[in-house]
């Protein structure tokens, strides 16, 4: 008696965060502690080699590394997979691909056929996973790395799935005019027609459509059979064949007087029911991946680059950052990019669901895949290839769509089993009808019934249908989610803390009030010409970018008091109190009021104050309807600032927030989370924009970063808006709503199909013909419902299109 012993794994795991030898030592004890487990760590090149007695062992290895504070390095391989026909074949794949050696995570994606394997690198390469992943009977095609190869891929699979529409509507066509005539045979069994086909029609019209139209079914059990599952086709095949071949039994021993007992129209009219419902619900499924397809095709093809002296067209993934382009009136911008010279209006309502072009001129940031509506531009490409918004937004709504919720681990449980425990029904209906009636014919019918109506597609479709909607048409709105569990937590917020400047505000002081007259105004703006102080800015913005101001001399900057200088021959001094207090000149009472959460600046010229400067981060004009639409959901609104009481205190009473936090430091945001947390017992989000907010959006549940933010803030967050619209925010949680209400319907429909219809088809009140239409019915009605998340609108959305409206009346 042998017994066999499986090899022992080995990998080279990199590894990070580790900062001296010490580190290297208390991972090595962490790991070495595990059963199964033999590791060894070197610091010097921050990598493991570890020994695994079996591949289950990997997942503790890696909570162990998490655990002790560190991380591990990764790689992510994509697949488009081709073949799957329900959940019961994307479960197996998944389960296959999971428990290969070094794999660190497996998701296979029913609705949209992908597979995202996450490895250890080196451990496994593409070609293996392909061989392993044919090995099952299903196709696999290496996702592109670079966006111009992922679309070219993606219009090669659009060319291959309308071919393949096109040859499956014919077969649907042809096997319905084959099954037509049998419809005679079960109108005549019913009473409804006076004479049957004769018996050797029937078999001459059912056979084409069992063999040639039903091969798929037949292939697909084969293979499933072949690598020891089920799936679909096993069922449909069985039941099929079942009522096909008992009718040739019946036909072979009772010849012509067989007409009248056959079923010969039974497997026919499941085949074309199930084939037609197919056809359906692969164009239901492509409708649902739109979003995707829509922004892959806003990367053009070629650009126009200044080089050599001349305008010349060069593929995009020539485009280097600093090429000067040329967009014409009418063209996609190919690269994000500033403008260096014209002025336009740009469409970008694809990137940001801004419904209304938006006016860019010199200096402006523009984004790749925004159409130029007017002028013709010159931009300088700052970012390109994968560094590009569009490339972000695009890697983004993949990976939320590729996530699965945790009510999907429910379903891939009982996708595991679905089939042999509905072959195991039907089996049983098959023995207990005979037993009762003695009649073959009714006993298997019956059996038919139950195994073409228990279709496991509904319950594999129903949660990632509703996900790959809801976050596509979130992207489609200027939303980006970045994963399935911030969609889950979105629509349960409790309460949100606003960042105040750049998110609630303009995020830029503008003078909001001068007690002086324009020349007094003028002299202070020309003598701080030179400064890019925000409240500097703002005063040369009051008087006017084209202002022609004179030159000040003798300029001297006192740091946290102001600036004294002199201009056309008059001393100038804009400062606070502590300035004026410095020179001597004194403040008239009246003066010293506060200014409603404006900050003062006072201006003093040749020794006498002239005016009073208030300058103020003006609010939003969302912001009031944004906090509004919250307050109506039952969701709480908190203010946080660094800034002083009573600009804070003026925001939040204007806007009538529940609460506010003014002098907070970055890491007293993350405290005023965690203390609000604890005060509402519930989910906390963080809205901001900063680097400074950074730390409050990865503590909050749910983090929300404004599109005009920092890039540090964005990568934190896990939700991105596209445009500075706090509107946004109550939107985002309401896609969030809409599409998780989705997944629960589409759960109850897909369980009710098969808790109600298998009972029914087991007692004998469906006829598998009915049986077969409620099975194609199932996967469509899935479909159609997560569909009519397309329906949805952003609030935001709507109140632009109505100010729009508004405007132009």
């Amino acid at each position: 008696m042998s017994t066999h012993l499986q090899s022992p794994i080995h990998l080279q795991l990199p590894l990070s965060g580790m900062s001296c030898a010490n580190c290297a030592g208390r991972i090595t004890t962490a790991l070495n502690k595990l059963d199964g487990v033999s590791a060894t760590v070197n610091f010097a090149l921050e990598q493991a080699a570890i020994e695994l007695t079996s591949p289950d062992r990997l997942p503790a290895v890696l909570e162990s590394i998490k655990a002790q504070g560190y991380d591990y390095g990764s790689e992510t391989i994509l697949f488009q997979i081709t073949g799957m026909t329900c959940a019961g074949c994307s479960a197996r794949l998944n389960k296959m691909l999971a428990a290969l050696p070094g794999v660190i995570s497996a998701d296979v994606n029913f609705s949209i056929e992908q597979a995202r394997i996450v490895l250890v690198p080196g451990m496994q390469t593409p070609a293996a996973l392909r061989e392993q992943i044919e090995a099952l009977g299903f196709g696999a095609q290496l996702a592109q790395g670079s966006a111009s190869g992922r679309r070219q891929q993606l219009l090669e699979r659009e060319a291959q799935e309308a071919a393949s529409a096109r040859q499956a509507q014919t077969r649907v066509i042809v096997s319905a005019l084959l099954t037509l005539p049998l419809l005679v045979g079960m109108l005549a069994m019913a009473g409804l027609f006076p004479w049957h086909l004769p018996a050797w029609l029937e078999l001459l019209l059912a056979t084409p459509v069992q063999f040639w139209i039903g091969a798929r079914f037949y292939r697909g059990a084969w293979l499933a059979i072949k690598n020891r599952s089920a799936n679909m086709d096993v069922l449909v095949a069985t039941g099929t064949s079942a009522a096909y071949f008992y009718s040739l039994y019946l036909l072979l021993n009772l010849g012509m007087a067989a007409s009248g007992q056959l079923y010969f129209e039974a497997s026919a009219i499941i085949i074309t029911l199930i084939s037609l419902g197919k056809l359906l619900e692969a164009r239901a499924r492509r409708s649902t991946q739109s979003a995707i397809r829509e922004l892959m095709a806003l990367r053009p093809e070629t650009a126009t680059v200044w080089r050599g002296e001349r305008w010349q067209s060069v593929a995009i993934d020539e485009v280097l950052r600093g090429d000067r382009l040329r967009v014409l009136v009418g063209e996609r911008v190919p690269v994000d990019g500033r403008i260096v010279s014209g002025e336009s209006e740009l469409d970008e309502s694809i990137l940001t669901g801004e419904s209304l072009p938006v006016p860019r001129g010199e200096g402006d940031k523009v984004l790749g895949g925004a159409i130029n509506r007017s002028g013709v531009l010159e931009i300088e490409a700052t970012t390109v290839g994968e560094d590009s918004s569009l490339s972000k937004i695009i890697a983004l709504v993949e990976n939320a769509q590729m996530g699965k919720a945790p009510l999907q681990q429910l379903v891939d449980k009982v996708s595991a089993v679905f089939v042999p425990v509905v072959m195991a029904i039907a089996l049983f209906t098959l023995l207990v009808w005979y037993a009762i009636s003695n009649d073959f014919g009714q006993a298997l019918l019956a059996a038919v019934a139950v195994l073409v109506i228990a279709c496991p597609c509904a319950l594999g479709l129903a949660t990632p249908a509703a996900i790959v909607t809801g976050t596509g048409m979130a992207a489609r709105h200027g939303i980006l989610i970045k994963d399935v569990d911030t969609l889950q937590k979105a629509h349960a917020i409790k309460a949100l803390i606003f960042d105040k400047t750049g998110t609630l505000t303009q995020g830029r002081p503008v003078l909001a009030s001068w007690s002086g007259n324009d020349e007094q105004l003028r002299l202070a703006a020309a003598l701080q010409q030179a400064s890019e102080h925000p409240l500097a800015l703002a005063m040369r913005e009051a008087v006017g970018k084209d202002a022609v101001l004179p030159q000040p001399e003798a300029v001297e900057v006192r740091v946290g008091a102001g600036i004294v200088g002199e201009v056309a021959g008059h001393t100038v001094a804009i400062g606070n109190g502590s300035l004026l207090d410095q020179l001597g000149i004194e403040v008239p009472a009246q003066d010293k009021q506060p200014a409603d959460g404006a900050t003062r600046v006072w201006v003093a010229i040749d020794g006498v104050v002239a005016g009073i400067a208030a300058l103020a981060d003006t609010l939003r004009p969302e912001s009031p309807d944004a906090i509004a639409t919250l307050r109506q959901r039952g969701i709480a609104s908190w203010l946080v600032s660094g800034d002083a009481p009573a600009p804070v205190a003026h925001i939040a009473a204007k806007l009538g927030l529940d609460g506010a936090f003014d002098s907070v430091l970055p890491a007293g945001k993350v405290e005023k989370v965690e203390a609000l947390r604890a005060q509402t017992s519930g989910l906390v989000a963080m809205v901001g924009d900063g680097v400074n907010d950074a730390p409050a959006l990865a503590a909050a549940d749910v983090g929300i970063a404004m599109g005009s933010g920092s890039d540090v803030a964005m990568e934190t967050a896990s939700i991105t808006l596209m445009r500075s619209d706090p509107r946004l925010v109550a939107d985002a949680i309401d896609i969030s709503a809409a599409t998780w209400r989705t997944i629960q319907q589409n759960l109850f429909w897909a369980f009710v199909f098969n808790i109600i219809g298998i009972p029914l088809a087991a007692l004998g009140y469906l006829s598998p013909e009915l049986a077969g239409a409620a099975m194609a019915l199932s996967s469509i009605t899935v479909l159609s419902n997560s569909l009519l998340l397309k329906r949805w609108q952003p609030r935001a959305g709507s109140l632009r299109a109505s100010e729009s409206q508004r405007s132009h009346s």
